[in-house]
């Protein structure tokens, strides 16, 4: 598990400065604007939990940065914990629609809660904005007018792992991952755009601890180089085991968010010298990143993950979509129009929406690499995927 301090930003933003207005007449009772409920729902216990704090602390910080606003209409944000398991995200949900009557839902770290609250927001008719969790389903046939993603679907985060991987020449490869959604949309995307040959596929339990007999069997697979999809405190895990069982520098190990920001400060130099193809690196050069970084790491005190980027994101858009409707979510199809324009500066660079609603963003080769006697993430060249999934045209939004 990631040792870090869990340090929050308040929940909510602006019941005291309301009533401190109120008493000193600067506003009266009829002209006072109700906040804006926000459910935020992600992964924030257990091994998983570093990936779901930093989704939270970054698009709170996103609100702090506005005075407790976004798109200028104060905000109270109500956070849940669905513990990596769908049946508490679904009791989550529940509450956050039900007797909390929020106005949007955000945040969801993985594929499985994805999947079991997805359907249950919508069809509610409530504005769902993701911002990790991207299974395949919801961005093809399942798709809806009231979802939107500021991360990636699934099989995209890995389609750049197999062009990444094919671009640096490996023909023969061994791939690994957790055993549940989010671990098969991994070989389906990694294989779509590796143009070698997959020695074997291999699934593990979701927070499997000990990967020994798994590491010792792709050691005699004898592959050109491993590549896994272990989120969270297994990609901890695994790198840990594989760098003790002499490979990491032997046969090249290449993952998708298994080695970010939320694992690194548990391995540091360890993970040196392993790959990974991402959506996003602390040095990105650009200004709204290096404004983001800066700030982020001001308060608190370590640099920011792609789930932080990704929901830092996902308060940006909102706040733009919220300015051009003026707060008013009445009128639901010009609210969705104002979402499809994602008129904000993405961290990450380069954003906008396909039709599904899931973003047409970059992604980069990122080393893990020691500097000053720290290991750091990297981000280099671009990966340009030669071969994506059209999950868009399954999706019935045009």
């Amino acid at each position: 598990m990631d040792a870090r301090p869990r340090t929050s930003l308040r929940t909510t933003l602006l019941h005291a400065a309301t009533v401190a207005a109120l008493a000193c007449g600067l506003m009266s009772p009829a002209t006072a604007q109700e906040p804006l409920k926000i459910g935020f729902i992600a992964t924030m216990s257990g091994p998983g939990g570093a990936l779901g704090q930093d989704q939270y602390d970054a698009f709170m910080l996103a609100i702090e940065q506005r005075g407790g606003k976004l798109g200028d209409v104060p905000v109270t944000v109500i956070r849940e914990d669905d513990q990596l398991k769908p049946d508490v995200g679904v009791q989550a949900a529940t509450k956050l629609l039900q007797s909390d009557k929020v106005d949007i839902i955000t945040g969801v770290t993985f594929s499985n809660v994805m999947m079991a609250i997805h359907k249950p927001i919508t069809d509610a008719e409530v504005f769902f904005i993701g911002s990790n969790a991207g299974p395949a389903p919801i961005a093809g046939k399942e798709c809806s007018e009231f979802y939107f993603s500021t991360s990636w679907d699934n099989d995209m985060l890995h389609e750049a792992g197999g062009q990444l991987t094919s671009d640096l020449g490996y023909k023969n490869v061994y791939v690994m991952a957790a055993n549940y959604q989010a671990g098969r949309d991994a070989a389906s995307g990694f294989k779509r755009t590796f143009t070698g040959n997959v020695i074997d596929e291999v699934y593990t339990q979701v927070n499997q601890p000990d990967y020994s007999a798994e590491i010792a069997q792709l050691q005699a697979a004898a592959p050109d180089a491993v590549y896994v999809f272990y989120p969270g405190g297994m990609g901890i895990n695994f790198i840990k085991q594989y760098r003790q069982a002499g490979l990491l520098g032997e046969i090249p190990l290449l993952s998708a968010a298994s080695l970010d920001g939320t694992t690194l400060p548990a391995l540091k130099n360890l993970a040196v010298g392993a790959i990974t193809s991402a959506p996003y690196a602390p040095n990105i050069d650009n200004p709204q990143n290096k404004a983001f970084v800066e700030a982020f790491e001001k308060a608190y005190k370590r640099p920011p993950s792609m789930y932080a980027a990704q929901s830092y994101d996902a308060a940006s858009l909102l706040d733009s979509a919220l300015r051009k409707v003026n707060g008013n979510l009445s009128d639901k199809q010009a609210f969705i129009a104002a979402l499809k324009e994602a008129d904000f500066q993405s961290v990450r660079g380069h954003f906008k929406f396909d039709s599904n609603h899931f973003p047409d963003a970059a992604f980069y080769r990122v080393d893990v690499v020691e500097e000053n006697g720290e290991a750091v993430l990297k981000a280099s060249t671009p990966v340009n995927i030669a071969t994506r999934a059209n999950f868009a045209a399954q999706c019935h939004l045009k």
